[in-house]
């Protein structure tokens, strides 16, 4: 079967895995005479998470049941016209009996050059701050010599991996918040030519944390910024992300991503005196990952405490005592790409194809 094709009683844990396998944002609904049914996106995912949604339901929970499809003898410019509506998303295109006859994408119809010129829109007149200046202990001894923001992935250090994906929907200011190494950042910057001014921002000599060094932002700065830790890559739209945000009318909203913990033992549960309740042999167990990356309000920095270390649990349940609001936004699993450990640098890395 088709990797884009799902069955209405997958689960939808599996049908997220098989969306991160594929790198797209729909799956196609179908039988097993492959007719089509309907789509399942990763909105429909997301909006299931947030309603706390059990992710070992079937499909057939939460698929749109009137999907947009093409007929087998559309022209070229409609069926140009029905992927722009769906969102540049494949479209299926069937026979008289639903039977899908295949797939087409924009690239299919108009060309890969102007799929990739019209998914990138920066939009969003926002800043973006990356704190970018802790010492990145779980990557010694390579911040022995490097800051952690100048590690590699590729030929480009991590930093600007993390700002050229925020500059395909931000067309704002970017910030970097200094410490340890400060010099060497602002040598790199400084001394190579890019399309964008940083500006920096200097803790001072005392690291204060993975937020504190918020409270050094211009007094004039915008109502709405986005922050990121400067060893986390995020694959999503940020325009969405955005949305989501202001929709819900959240003072900070943290960027979480699925992820899966497998207990490599069989798991013993006993009741009182020792008596054996149950034995489950190597559990997983499904939770939300902090990936570092957040949309905030400016008036939640009249929490930091003055010159002092603060870090963004503090600052959360800060929010939270003050009566304010705090979302989640989830993404896949390899939405998210991970640089702040060895275990997972060579995976971003190979994750970016690099």
């Amino acid at each position: 079967m088709n990797s884009l094709f799902v069955g209405e009683d997958s689960t939808i844990k599996g049908a997220m895995k098989q969306m991160d396998k594929t790198a797209k944002k729909i799956l196609f609904v179908a039988d097993e005479d492959c007719r089509l049914l309907g789509t399942i996106t990763d909105g429909d995912i997301r909006r299931w998470i947030l309603a706390d949604g059990d992710l070992h339901e079937t499909v057939g929970k939460i698929y749109n049941k009137k999907p947009v499809y093409a007929s087998q003898n559309i022209s070229e410019e409609d069926a140009k016209n029905k992927i722009l509506e769906v969102g540049g998303q494949p479209l299926p295109v069937v026979d008289m009996g639903m039977k899908i006859i295949k797939i087409i994408s924009l690239g299919d119809v108009i060309g890969e050059g102007y799929v990739e010129q019209n998914t990138k829109q920066a939009n969003l007149q926002i800043p973006v701050v990356i704190m970018a200046g802790g010492k990145g202990n779980r990557l010694d001894p390579f911040t022995k010599i490097l800051p952690k923001a100048l590690i590699p992935i590729g030929d480009k250090p991590a930093v600007e991996v993390i700002i050229d994906n925020f500059l395909q929907y931000i067309d704002g200011d970017v910030y970097l918040i200094l410490n340890h190494k400060k010099e060497m950042i602002k040598s790199y910057f400084d001394n190579n030519s890019f399309n964008y001014k940083i500006k920096y921002i200097d803790e001072g000599e005392d690291p204060l944390g993975t937020v504190g060094g918020l409270q050094f932002l211009p007094k004039d700065f915008s109502d709405t910024f986005f922050l990121s830790n400067c060893d986390t890559i995020i694959k999503a739209q940020y325009d969405e992300i955005y949305a989501f945000h202001k929709e819900n009318m959240n003072d900070l909203t943290i960027v979480g991503s699925m992820r899966q913990a497998v207990v490599p033992y069989g798991v013993i549960k006993i009741n009182s005196g020792g008596k054996l309740s149950a034995l489950e042999e190597k559990p997983a167990y499904d939770f939300i990952a902090n990936t570092g990356m957040y949309v905030l309000e400016k008036r939640v920095l009249g929490h930091l405490p003055i010159k002092k270390l603060c870090d963004i649990p503090y600052l959360i349940k800060m929010i939270k005592e003050g009566g304010g609001k705090v979302g989640v936004y989830p993404v896949s699993e390899k939405s998210w790409l991970d640089i702040g450990q060895w275990e997972s640098y060579g995976e971003t890395v190979k994750g970016l194809n690099l």
